[in-house]
């Protein structure tokens, strides 16, 4: 039995805890995606290795393009001059990293030639950035 002096109270949903949850979830996505892209060097198709690792972060990135145009550092470059370029970012008693980004299509005479340039400076080391 109701009683009939009660008024009766319309239902409501508050849906504005809810946006505020969607947009603390939308904002953690979009921090965490921005957070994911390295810009080291330009962008080209690395070949695939099943037993590549990860090394430290790279100090100094040589870019090679499917054409063979060198850059260093994001900056175009001549071969002659990479040599000099590297010797210049080494500090002393720190070795200093260098991490070659060969397009996949680049010639392999192209990739030996800027690993042997790295080869002769002394206190560079060389990897080779590939996709896992």
């Amino acid at each position: 039995m109701r009683l009939q002096d009660e008024p009766e109270v319309p239902f409501q949903i508050n849906i504005v805890p809810m946006i505020d949850v969607v947009f603390a979830i939308l904002t953690f996505f979009i921090m965490s995606t921005l957070f994911l892209t390295r810009s080291e060097g330009l962008p080209v198709n690395l070949p695939k290795a099943a037993t590549s690792k990860s090394e430290r972060p790279a100090q100094v990135t040589v870019t090679i393009d499917p054409q063979g145009n060198l850059s260093f550092n994001k900056e175009s470059i001549q071969p002659e001059a990479l040599e000099n370029a590297i010797r210049q970012k080494l500090q002393p008693n720190q070795d200093l990293l260098v991490v070659v980004n060969a397009d996949e299509a680049t010639s392999h005479g192209k990739v030996v030639t800027v690993m042997d340039t790295v080869r002769r400076i002394p206190g560079a080391k060389l990897a080779i950035a590939t996709q896992k």
